[in-house]
């Protein structure tokens, strides 16, 4: 199971760092995604970090502001100069097969997924 946390309502301009844990511990052995999904829309990709954490990967609307990154137990969205627009449901995903140094953008990759944290971000 996995386990999103860090979410909360700030404004506009703030920052939040995100973290996804796994229960039973040690994270190593897969890659991680992260989706939102704000009210009214579909679940979008916004980042993933491969097995090695040696490729970071995030969508172009967050790119410069958002940064994922992971150690041997918990992986991280630090969360910069948030907007409005970035109010969703995070949710954490992570693949158990993927390759070493590859990275995942489709929500079918992945087959653990999280509860999800709200963040929300006033004007």
């Amino acid at each position: 199971q996995l386990q999103a946390s860090g979410g909360g309502l700030v404004q506009a301009g703030a920052s939040l760092r995100l973290s996804c844990a796994a229960s039973g511990g040690m994270f190593n052995d897969y890659a991680v995604g992260w989706f939102r999904q704000a009210p009214g829309r579909e679940r979008e990709f916004v980042a993933a970090i491969s097995r090695s954490g040696r490729r970071p990967y995030s969508t172009d609307s967050v790119k410069g502001r958002f940064t994922i990154s992971r150690d041997r137990n918990k992986v991280y969205l630090q969360m910069t100069g948030l907007k409005p627009e970035d109010t969703a449901a995070y949710y954490c995903a992570a693949d158990g097969g993927a390759r070493w140094d590859e990275v995942y953008t489709k929500e079918s990759s992945y087959n653990y997924w999280g509860q999800g944290t709200l963040v929300t971000v006033s004007s």
